[in-house]
C-alpha cells in the first residue's frame, strides 16, 4: 500500500529549491492590535522547521521532499 500525504501539513510546511523547510510564524490568529509594531514586522517572516521536527515533516510528506 502507498504512503499517504499528510494534507494539513501540506498546508502549512513549505519546501523550498534548496529543500529547506519553511512554517509561518506561531501567534498570528487574533489579539495581534496589542503588539507592538516590531512584533508585528517579525511575525511576517516565515522561519525554518527546527531539526527536532524535520523527521516528522519528511515522514507526512513523503513525496514533497
Amino acid at each position: 500500500m502507498a504512503m499517504k500525504t499528510h494534507k494539513a501539513l501540506m498546508k502549512r510546511i513549505k519546501i523550498t529549491g534548496t529543500g529547506k523547510m519553511l512554517k509561518r510564524k506561531a501567534g498570528q490568529g487574533h489579539f495581534n492590535s496589542r503588539e507592538s509594531g516590531d512584533t508585528t514586522r517579525m511575525k511576517r517572516t516565515d522561519v525554518g522547521v527546527p531539526k527536532t521536527l524535520r523527521g516528522a515533516v519528511k515522514t507526512g510528506l513523503p513525496y514533497n521532499l
